[in-house]
């Protein structure tokens, strides 16, 4: 992958955490490190503003205040997204997630090549009279955007099934297979937790402490697991808006371990790895965690089944919002350590040969030059409205 010297290139994220904030944070350090000149507007607290002006990344960083979801505040944070983009000049724009698509869109109105990645269509996460409005607001959106990049098959399909026309281009997620790599379980569980665990079957969910993750379903089918298991414990990595209610599920087998900024030991520590999500785009933790050797269970929404090696999906792809589904594929595992290391094994193959993020970056890097072309192209003047 190789950039024109004058290509200068401005990601939008309102998500400064989780799965979003890792796919712009590798995306723009490979954009950087091939010669591009990259920009991250993004809010200004947490993961993400960390790769600004670092010396190993050569991203530049804008501070752009916006909440998670529209409200009062649009206005305000479209105009100052725009006055972003006026001091970037940038030969294009690509906005990630539900809220950048939405304010970078109307920011730019089609001046600039812009490229959407919904990461999950906005018009699942909603219910009642707002998703229509969602699919109504993507549908009218699309003369703003030259290319839509899904994660996913099932993305792609779901976006034209909801009427959302233009072109898209289908690139899955990738993850750093240099930094999650396979290592020793009780080391692992040495460095994170105590010696009650040690030969603990564990069960491990990294992920926002949210709706969308289904931590809720997980915690419902746990308690057919402990039943049966008695030994076996939760850990929940993640924290969220949602946390004091799950709390509240939980029996003394789960540990709310919080954040981390470095998920790779809690993969290790694992027997299996869980994410019940009930909508994705293409989750990151099942890939990162298939990096290191774990088998994972997922349930089946977007990304999931193409996440998994075909040969695996019996065994760990399960129906959302299903808790005895879940609780029969975790003990299922749980209690045959053979097909444990024989899916991780897997998993492991499985990643490096479709979602190494080195490949996702040669891919983005194919749709700019595709709406670029040889030369970047001349900025046209964004004015703040």
């Amino acid at each position: 992958m190789r950039h024109s010297p004058g290509s200068r290139i401005l990601h939008v994220s309102q998500p400064v955490e989780g799965g979003v904030a890792q796919v712009v944070t590798d995306l723009a350090r490979a954009q950087a490190a091939a010669g591009a000149d990259v920009h991250v507007a993004c809010p200004d607290q947490g993961r993400l503003p960390r790769i600004w002006d670092t010396a190993d990344g050569g991203v530049r960083g804008h501070p752009w205040t916006a909440s998670r979801s529209p409200g009062p505040r649009l206005a305000a944070e479209v105009r100052d997204l725009a006055r972003v983009i006026a001091a970037v000049r940038p030969s294009l724009v690509h906005a990630h997630s539900a809220k950048a698509g939405l304010a970078a869109r109307l920011a730019l109105r089609g001046r600039v090549p812009t490229v959407f990645q919904p990461h999950a269509w906005s018009f699942e996460a909603v219910g009642g009279a707002t998703a229509p409005l969602t699919r109504c607001w993507e549908r009218r959106a699309a003369r703003w955007t030259d290319r839509f990049v899904c994660v996913s098959e099932a993305e792609w399909i779901t976006g034209r099934r909801a009427g959302v026309g233009g072109a898209y281009s289908v690139i899955p997620n990738g993850v750093d297979v240099g930094r999650f790599t396979p290592g020793p379980r009780g080391e692992a569980r040495d460095r994170l937790l105590s010696p009650s665990f040690a030969r603990a079957p564990l069960v491990v969910c990294v992920g926002r402490l949210c709706r969308q993750k289904g931590q809720d379903i997980l915690l419902r089918a746990w308690a057919a697991v402990s039943a049966a298991l008695p030994g076996a414990r939760l850990v929940l990595v993640g924290d969220g808006p949602d946390a004091a209610g799950l709390r509240d599920l939980a029996d003394r087998t789960v540990t709310f371990a919080g954040a981390a900024d470095d998920a790779a030991d809690w993969y290790r520590a694992a027997d299996v790895v869980v994410l019940p999500s009930r909508w994705e785009g293409m989750a990151l933790a099942p890939l990162e965690a298939m990096a290191c050797g774990r088998p994972v269970v997922v349930t089946d929404v977007n990304g999931a089944r193409e996440s998994l090696p075909a040969a695996d999906r019996a065994h760990c792809l399960v129906p959302p919002t299903d808790p005895a589904a879940l609780a029969r594929a975790l003990l299922g595992l749980l209690r045959d350590g053979s097909l444990r290391s024989a899916l991780g094994r897997r998993g492991r193959r499985h990643v490096l040969d479709h979602h190494d993020t080195r490949r996702t970056a040669a891919a983005i890097d194919v749709v700019y030059r595709e709406l670029l072309g040889p030369a970047p192209i001349k900025y046209r003047e964004c004015t703040p409205t």
